[in-house]
């Protein structure tokens, strides 16, 4: 992406008039929120390139994490997350680092999972959607069934997500 946004730095200033070409590249090393990764940030001979997806002296990548969890959420396996991290950004990230992000969310999922449920809740919904969820290196429909639970002030809580193989009324 970084070398994209110079090749329309370099078209635009092009048009101008001025001629200004690509001038190799700089490593920066930036902070994740578990490790660092080292890019590799082109540069222009005028010096006139400004990134703007990593701006100069940016030492944090934002919200990193929560791209890798995004992506690891919608079914990625650690590979493909890997892969499509340097087709994205140009960046070797291993799978260990992925590992770790995503075991974070882990702990918060069975945080989650034991939280208190209140006494009572006027109204509750119970509803199924199929969707296909990648299980044993295949692609299969299953059933996900969710509980929402309306409180006495209006506000919804989902009380639980569970998956099966089919959907009905028995379960």
């Amino acid at each position: 992406m970084l070398s994209a946004e110079l090749d329309d730095h370099l078209e635009n200033e092009g048009a101008a008039g001025a001629i200004n070409r690509r001038n190799g590249s700089s490593r920066e090393t930036m902070l994740t929120g578990t490790s660092k990764v080292t890019l590799d940030v082109p540069r222009d001979r005028a010096g006139t390139f400004d990134p703007k997806l990593i701006t100069k002296y940016q030492r944090r990548f934002p919200d990193f994490d929560d791209k890798i969890i995004s992506m690891y959420a919608c079914g990625m396996t650690v590979r493909e997350i890997r892969g499509h991290l340097e087709e994205l950004y140009g960046i070797d990230v291993s799978p260990d680092l992925i590992s770790t992000v995503t075991d974070a969310v882990l702990e918060t999922v069975a945080e989650w999972q034991g939280r208190p449920l209140d006494t009572c809740y006027p109204l509750m919904f119970f509803d199924a959607i199929r969707v296909k969820i990648r299980d044993e290196g295949f692609v299969r429909n299953k059933a996900v069934y969710i509980a929402l639970g309306i409180q006495p002030d209006g506000t919804k809580e989902v009380l639980g997500i569970w998956i099966e193989q089919t959907e009905g009324a028995k379960f």
